[in-house]
C-alpha cells in the first residue's frame, strides 16, 4: 500500500482559480493523498454551476466570485482556466502576485509569458491530461528559475496524487502536449475503432467496447509494469502464420504507424503555433 505523502508546511493554503473539471481533479487528488487540506483551499469561479458542485461535493472549501478577496493569503495559486483568460486574471494591482507560487495548467501559454503576467519567476507551467479525473493522467511540469526546490517537490507530490509527474524543459512542452495531452483521444479513436471492428465480426456492441477498453488498459498496464518494449510485447502475440501477424500486416499497409508519428508531430507544430 502506498504511503501519504508528507504535507509541505511551508505551502499550506492554495487558491484554484477556475473551479472546472480539471481543477477538481487536481484538488480532489490532493485531498485524497493529504497534500493539503479542504479548509486551506480557495476556489475562484463565478459560474454557479461550478460553485454550487463545489459547496454540495466539498463543502469545507471556500467558494468566492472574486479573486481579491480569497488568494491574498495563500501560498500557492493554481490557474485552472482557459488560456484566453489566463492574461486577464493575472492583470492585477501591482505586487499581488508577490511571494506566491503561481502554477498554471492553461495550454499553450508559455513559462516566459506567465513569469511577464505575474512579474516574477517563481511559476510552474504544468500539462495534465483528462486521465487525470481517474487517477491515472500523465503529467509534465517545467520550473522557472525562482522555483524552490520544495516548491518542486510539492508539484511533484500534487501532481503525483492523480498520475504520473515528469519535469521536463519548457521547449519540450509541445511534443508533450502532443503526445500525452492530445494522447486520450488517439487512444479513444483506437478503443472505437477496436469495437467497431469487433460488432463487424460478429460480437453485440456493449461486449466489442468492453472487450476493448480492457485490452487497451491491459496492455498499458503491462507495458508500464514489465517495462518491456512494446515491439517485443507485441512480438510475443503474433505466431508464425496466425492472426495477429495477419492483421498487423494489414496495419501497416493502411499506415497506422505513420498515422499516428504524423499526428503527434502536427499536435506539436499546432501547440508552437498556439503560444
Amino acid at each position: 500500500m502506498q504511503e501519504k505523502p508528507t504535507r509541505n508546511q511551508s505551502l499550506s493554503t492554495l487558491t484554484l482559480i477556475g473551479g472546472g473539471q480539471m481543477g477538481r481533479a487536481l484538488i480532489g487528488g490532493m485531498l485524497d493523498r493529504d497534500v493539503i487540506q479542504e479548509n486551506d483551499i480557495r476556489v475562484i469561479d463565478p459560474g454557479q454551476a461550478s460553485q454550487a458542485w463545489w459547496q454540495e461535493n466539498r463543502p469545507a472549501v471556500a467558494v468566492r466570485d472574486t479573486l481579491e478577496a480569497a488568494s491574498v493569503d495563500s501560498d500557492i495559486v493554481l490557474f485552472a482556466v482557459k488560456p484566453y483568460l489566463v492574461a486577464k486574471v493575472a492583470k492585477q494591482p501591482a505586487g499581488f502576485w508577490d511571494g506566491k507560487l503561481v502554477v498554471s495548467i492553461a495550454a499553450g501559454i508559455t513559462l516566459e509569458k506567465l513569469c511577464g503576467l505575474v512579474g516574477h519567476q517563481r511559476v510552474v507551467r504544468v500539462m495534465p491530461n483528462t486521465p487525470s479525473l481517474v487517477g491515472a493522467g500523465a503529467a509534465g511540469f517545467c520550473a522557472a528559475k525562482d522555483v524552490l526546490p520544495s516548491d518542486k517537490q510539492w508539484i511533484e507530490t500534487a501532481l503525483g496524487s492523480v498520475g504520473l509527474a515528469v519535469e521536463i524543459e519548457d521547449s519540450q512542452m509541445d511534443a508533450l502536449t502532443a503526445v500525452s495531452g492530445s494522447g486520450p483521444a488517439y487512444v479513444c479513436l483506437i478503443v472505437e475503432a477496436m469495437a467497431d471492428g469487433g460488432v463487424l465480426a460478429g460480437l453485440p456492441r456493449d461486449l466489442a467496447l468492453k472487450l476493448a477498453t480492457q485490452t487497451v488498459l491491459g496492455t498499458a498496464k503491462m507495458i508500464a509494469e514489465t517495462g518491456r518494449h512494446p515491439a517485443e510485447l507485441k512480438d510475443a502475440v503474433a505466431s508464425p502464420a496466425g492472426t495477429t501477424i495477419a492483421a498487423l500486416q494489414v496495419l501497416e499497409q493502411n499506415g497506422l504507424r505513420a498515422a499516428l508519428i504524423d499526428a503527434v508531430a502536427t499536435a506539436a507544430r499546432r501547440s508552437k503555433e498556439l503560444h
